[in-house]
């Protein structure tokens, strides 16, 4: 039957093969197909014969062809053929299926979908051909039968893929379905269909089927519905990560179960190629993206960011033309997110609001820890971003030239945090990838050595944390540090030091590098520049500090131990000690050299020599004789010359230059500690037969009590100082005399010092110490009596004040608590000198301000941050129980003496330590304040331990708050306000360590507002720090509006009413507010909070709009997600009419003109702007279903009626100061011409913000017209058009008023100004002038 098909289709005319076919039963042709495509041999001769006899243009042949269609689709899908066969098969049925009339291609299609849903496809083979039909069924014009109704061709198509998505698909053919639609011409409305069924599959695909269905969905997106595409596939893996995350944290036996998380990411970086690859060859994809991100970021930047959407920015950055743009955005995400933090970590009100959601430095860290999974992709990136944070938010100079040293209480900001988490991400990287390992290292080097101008502590910090980490790994990267040696000389001493001090590991395992930096030191210990000499000294002592000599006693009685115990090897393992004493040996005489050299590089030295010793104590002999032989230079050995040092060899004079030579005081601290370390650790354990040892260190002793004795023999004669003597600054005696005096001063602290460490509490030692203190007194006296400025010498002499901070603890112990009976009698003799105990307290206080400065201080062990700390411990005690036992009322009555008290100089001493122990010590605050409490004994300790932070900071405030109550019952005449000042500043200190949720904050609270409210204090300072405290308190329970609106009735009250004729009721909630302290004080302080609150409620109106324009994008979103937003907005209108209220009294004071009413205008103009974005909020929410709230329409009436008509009164008021102003100016002009033009300029500079306030206030009314026509509620029935608006320019006038001013005739300008009130900017001007005059 076949052959006669055949033999009739080779005929020119297809009449008689069409004849034949119509005799022939249905299914013997399909029977005969089958065979035929079975047996592999001429099945697509015989299709084509048939497709001949079967013409569509004859319904039977349209028939046949159908039933052929039919037949063939299901051989192809049995799976019974070769793959040869059914490709030539399906490929002649899409090569005839554009002949077919519409209604048999609506059949076939039918069909198809039909098999679809019912699952009747097998292998999916056929569905190649299912596009062409659809493609030839969209081209048909004609009306075709569907179901019940007639549809177009194009509309028939539409209805079928409709149904297809809407059906089941079978899981195995999801991707060829998805890869079947990118052949068929889809309308944006049909892509989406398409887009949304496939993303609703993915969750049901097995893992490593997703990469292909993504890579098919991202070919389909070329048609449209990028968007769809892109939020689907960071949604599903988003949500795919948190499932993850939520078992692996959960219990460990669903880890049998659930996906390993090494597949995981492997998938996932899959898919972040596909995108990347897919927005190469489309950008308007990539475009989208950033779209995408940029758009959600408005409202909520944790919202739209995930581990999986950075990854994927992060791969993005590869292609050049969106690598800027990626990054701003990240970076504008991190910023964003901190200061998100910040600002919710500060707001009660806002914590109750929001809830807690991850910060996008957590999401950033978690990417870096998945690259581990072969994400090569992002992690150039990662270092790019890593370093983009580190350059931009890294510390900055400040205008002295000084920078801002990063913090434990700095870091809090959002600059610091952003900076750190630039480090982390840097660091984190280093650790997990070592391709990158050379690139990360070579670009912080580069900054080092490049950003010398700069403060670049934190690549220093970097880069310790990176060789500390793997100083092995670096050694292939030696060659790169070495070569950064070569620039050693040129960079900053404070670089020079953080740089060696951090590759001091990798010395340790790199004899090469070693010898390379000495090789480099030795250049710079005789170059021309300073700075370069300064840093080889440096360089050789950190040396000396860590290569150890053998038999140095162990690290752990030293401090500091620079990475010695972190690094992963034997660091001695290659270099044993006795290489060691060499290397040090050699060393020791490279420094000796430094001994002729300028006074800062001897000073250096000085400084350096007691942490050496400390380190490394076999070297003791050789620093001690180096000491030594420098001493004996400028010593007098004669016993009976006075005085007993060459103080005038120490100045050098250099033609016109005196400078000093030889810090002498340096030299005699630094052997006074070395000895002193010396005898309490090293001579203990020496054995009786190194007496010529003993011998050498006795010398030394011998010295210095020579120098003790002839010291205080000394009068000030003897150094050619008296009070006659010339200080004065310009000359080059007075220059020279103030060298020596301050030289004078600084041995007579060192021997203070000396004398009693050695003194055991002997009555003639501690005479000495008094004699040399008078000596010392003498000369700071005459010192700040010539410079005639005060204290300002003495203050800067003391912060560099030669005692220890070791010693200045004991000293203070020894003379306010040691009660010892057999300490007494000498004692007294210290304690019956008020000046000596006020210098001990004073000097404390200049240790303490240096730390909360710098975070270290002067002296031996002050760069040690666990000495530091049991000093401190051990200061504030003493200085707790002196303050405490002797109020500075008691004290103060009975003496009348110059300066602080000693009281007021320990409660100076306890606020500067509070201070800085929370910002440098923040961890120990446990510790620190357990020490405080002088009732704990040892054996108490582990009962104490589980009292809380909380608990111990509130028994010290109520010690404090004691002494305030005491204070403040004092009659106002004798009130101490700078003792108040710094209670209060203690009080706001200590409560920082509260917890905000606790009964004591809550207590805390209340007594401070119960002293506002009761005490009347006119101190403005204290008035400003106890409200400060105050509110800094209520934010953290709750927001202050109420408070804020008591407040600004009370300063209503006490100033008047702008209009003269109505009497105020003075409501007085807060008796701090009087008629001294109201404005500028409380004024000022009041307008800064609701400053604070505006933006609080403008960030959540923000956030509230970022999420509507999400909720509106997909409209099941909106009917649920809307309802949450309630309780936001309600507070938000609850807080406006607060607010408004507040302001509503304010606007009505008769406020002075200056600060005040310049800042009440800027905020009124604030406040409006948010009414403003409160409405287009609400024009944005009346698309969806909802209205306006009820409290919404209240709080717009309040605006019109209680605050809009009062703000142009207010306007009025403060221009007619202004022309009152301008009228007194015009008369005094000629006078004095200067006095008057500074009047203007202030006044024109004041009133700047009185246009930005009306068009602030038309712009709220132009969008209530708006919110009004699309809400359908007038909400304009409350607002009062003013006329004082128009700001039209009046030519006439103006040409008048120009005239006159030429004229000089300054009293017809103040009326013409009156008369053209409407005029802008002339009008401006004189508002301004006017409230400069009144201020």
């Amino acid at each position: 039957m076949e052959q006669k098909i055949l033999s009739l289709a080779a005929e020119k005319t297809a009449d008689k093969l069409r004849e034949f076919l119509q005799t022939l039963k249905e299914d013997d042709l399909t029977n005969l197909l089958q065979k035929q495509a079975v047996k592999g041999k001429g099945a697509g001769a015989l299709l084509r014969a048939i497709f001949k006899g079967s013409p569509c243009s004859e319904e039977a042949g349209a028939r046949r062809r159908c039933r052929i269609y039919t037949s063939c689709i299901q051989l192809v899908e049995s799976g019974d053929l070769q793959k040869e066969v059914a490709s030539e098969i399906i490929g002649l049925l899409m090569l005839e299926a554009h002949h077919f009339p519409g209604q048999l291609l609506v059949e076939l299609a039918n069909e198809y979908v039909g098999g679809v849903k019912e699952g009747r496809l097998v292998n999916g083979k056929s569905l190649e051909l299912l596009p062409i039909i659809l493609t030839a069924l969209s081209t048909k014009k004609e009306n075709l039968a569907y179901e019940k109704g007639e549809l177009s061709g194009e509309e028939c198509k539409k209805q079928l893929i409709n149904i297809l998505c809407s059906g089941r698909w079978d899981q195995q053919y999801v991707i060829q379905l998805t890869s079947m639609f990118k052949d068929v011409p889809l309308t944006a409305e049909e892509v989406e269909f398409v887009v949304e069924k496939v993303l609703r599959m993915l969750s049901k695909l097995n893992l490593q089927e997703i990469p292909p269905l993504v890579y098919q969905l991202l070919v389909l997106s070329s048609k449209g519905s990028r968007k769809s595409v892109l939020e689907g596939i960071i949604a599903f893996f988003n949500e795919l990560d948190k499932q993850h995350n939520e078992e692996q944290s959960g219990d460990e036996l669903l880890d049998l179960v659930t996906v390993p998380s090494g597949e995981l990411r492997h998938v996932e970086g899959t898919i972040i190629l596909h995108i990347v690859f897919a927005i190469q060859l489309d950008c308007e994809l990539g475009r989208e993206l950033l779209k995408q991100l940029k758009g959600r970021q408005q409202g909520d930047s944790n919202n739209n960011l995930c581990p999986f959407s950075i990854a994927l920015l992060l791969s993005v950055t590869r292609i050049q033309r969106f690598e800027e743009q990626v990054f701003d955005l990240l970076k504008t995400s991190v910023i964003k997110s901190f200061k998100d933090l910040q600002l919710l970590q500060g707001s009660k009100f806002l914590q109750n609001l929001i809830p807690h959601r991850p910060c996008v430095s957590t999401m950033i860290l978690e990417v870096v820890k998945n690259s581990v999974h072969s994400w090569d992709h992002a992690i150039q990136g990662l270092v790019q971003l890593g370093f983009i944070l580190m350059d931009s938010y890294g510390p900055r100079k400040i205008l002295d030239g000084k920078t801002i040293e990063t913090n434990p209480s700095l870091s809090r900001m959002p600059n610091q945090q952003a900076c750190k988490l630039g480090a982390n991400i840097l660091l984190e990287t280093f650790k997990i990838h070592e391709m990158i390992r050379q690139e990360i290292l070579e670009q912080v080097l580069n900054r080092v050595v490049t950003r010398a101008s700069s403060p670049i502590s934190h690549f220093l910090d970097l880069l310790s944390n990176i060789i500390m980490y793997a100083p092995l790994v670096l050694q292939s990267c030696s060659s790169k540090v070495t070569e950064t040696f070569d620039y050693l000389s040129f960079l900053p001493l404070q670089t020079v030091q953080g740089l060696l001090k951090a590759v001091q590991p990798l010395l340790k395992v790199s004899m090469s590098m070693r010898d390379s930096l000495i090789v480099v030191l030795r250049k710079a210990m005789f170059a021309s520049q300073l700075d370069a000499r300064k840093s080889a000294v440096a360089g050789f002592l950190l040396l000396l500090k860590n290569f150890k000599v053998l038999g140095s006693l162990s690290s752990s009685q030293c401090s500091q131990s620079i990475g010695v115990t972190q690094v992963h090897v034997d660091v001695h393992s290659r270099y044993n000690s006795v290489a060691n004493e060499t290397f040090c040996l050699e060393i020791m005489d490279s420094l000796r050299r430094c001994l002729g050299q300028q006074a800062d590089v001897r000073l250096m030295l000085y400084e350096g020599f007691y942490d050496v010793l400390r380190r490394n104590s076999q070297l003791a002999n050789s620093i001690m004789q180096i000491l030594l032989s420098q001493l004996k230079q400028f010593y007098e050995p004669k016993p009976d010359l006075l005085p007993p040092l060459k103080f005038e060899a120490c100045i050098l004079t250099q033609g016109d230059q005196i400078c000093l030579q030889e810090p002498l005081d340096h030299l005699l601290c630094c052997i006074q500690h070395c000895l002193a370390w010396y005898k309490s650790k090293v001579m203990p354990l020496q054995q009786g037969d190194e007496e010529e040892e003993e011998g050498f260190y006795q010398d030394l002793d011998d010295m210095l009590e020579s120098i003790t004795n002839r010291m205080i023999k000394s009068e000030l004669e003897d150094f050619e100082l008296d009070k006659s003597t010339d200080f004065s600054q310009s000359t080059d005696i007075g220059i020279k005399n103030n060298i020596c005096a301050f030289l004078v001063m600084g041995v007579c602290e060192v021997l203070i010092e000396y004398n009693f460490s050695i003194s055991n509490f002997s009555k003639s030692k501690f005479e000495e110490v008094l004699s040399l203190f008078m000596c010392y007194k003498k000369l700071s006296d005459i010192l700040n009596e010539k410079a005639g400025k005060g204290k300002n010498k003495m203050a800067n002499k003391t912060n560099d004040s030669f005692l220890s901070m070791k010693f200045v603890s004991d000293l203070l112990t020894a003379l306010f608590r040691d009660s010892t009976q057999s300490h007494e009698e000498s004692l007294s003799v210290l304690r019956s000198s008020n000046e000596f105990m006020r210098y001990a307290v004073n000097v404390a206080v200049q240790k303490m301000q240096q730390l909360k400065e710098t975070g270290h201080v002067s002296g031996p062990d002050g760069q040690n941050p666990d000495k530091i700390f049991q000093n401190i411990c051990d200061i504030t005690r003493v200085l707790l129980w002196r303050y405490t036992s002797i109020p500075t009322s008691v004290e103060e009555s009975g003496k009348k003496e110059k300066g602080k008290s000693i009281s007021l100089l320990c409660l100076e001493g306890l606020q500067k330590i509070f201070s800085a122990v929370q910002q440098f010590y923040q961890p120990k605050i446990q510790q620190f304040l357990r020490a405080l409490d002088v009732t704990d004994k040892e054996g108490e300790e582990g009962e104490d331990a589980d009292v809380s932070v909380t608990q111990r900071a509130a028994f010290q405030i109520r010690q404090f708050q004691r002494s305030l109550l005491n204070l403040l019952s004092i009659q106002e005449d004798d009130f101490n306000s700078k003792e108040a000042l710094l209670l209060v500043n203690v009080l706001s200190s200590l409560s920082k360590l509260l917890e905000p949720s606790s009964p004591q904050f809550v207590q805390m609270l209340s007594w401070t507002s119960k002293i506002c409210k009761e005490n009347s204090q006119e101190d403005a300072s204290f008035c400003k720090s106890l409200m400060n405290l105050l509110f800094s308190l209520h934010v953290l329970c709750k927001s202050p509006v109420t408070l804020l609106r008591d407040l600004s009735q009370d300063i209503h009250g006490q100033l008047g009413d702008i209009d003269q004729d109505v009497e105020v009721e003075k409501t007085n909630h807060f008796a701090m507010v009087n008629l001294r302290t109201a404005a500028p004080t409380v004024c000022l302080l009041v307008l800064s909070q609701a400053e604070k609150v505006l933006e609080e409620v403008e960030w959540l109106i923000t956030k509230l709009k970022g999420q509507v324009s999400q909720e509106t994008l997909s409209e099941e979103a909106s009917s649920q997600a809307t309802p949450p937003n309630h309780p936001a907005e309600k507070a938000i209108i609850m807080q406006l009419g607060t607010l408004l209220t507040f302001f509503h009294e304010l606007v009505q004071t008769a406020l002075p003109s200056g600060s005040c009413v310049d800042t009440l205008l800027r905020d009124l103009c604030k406040m409006y702007t948010i009414l403003t974005a409160l409405v287009r909020y609400y024009l944005q929410v009346c698309w969806s279903a909802r209205g306006i709230p009820k409290n919404m329409e209240k709080l717009v009436k309040l605006s019109g009626s209680h605050l809009t008509p009062l703000c142009y009164c207010f306007i009025s008021y403060v221009q007619n100061k202004k022309s009152n102003i301008l009228k007194y100016t015009g008369e005094k002009k000629k006078e004095k011409t200067a006095a008057v033009a500074t009047t203007m300029a202030k006044v024109l500079r004041e009133t700047k913000p009185i246009p930005n306030l009306i068009f602030a206030i038309e712009q709220y009314e132009k969008f209530l017209i708006h919110l009004s026509k699309r809400s359908k509620v007038n909400l304009m029935q409350h607002m009062k058009l003013s006329t004082s608006r128009d700001f039209k320019i009046k030519g006439n006038i103006l040409d008048t008023v120009l005239l006159r001013e030429d004229g000089e005739d300054e009293n017809e300008e103040g009326t013409a100004s009156e008369h053209r009130g409407q005029n802008k900017e002339p009008a401006k001007k004189k508002r301004k002038k006017e409230m400069k005059c009144l201020s």
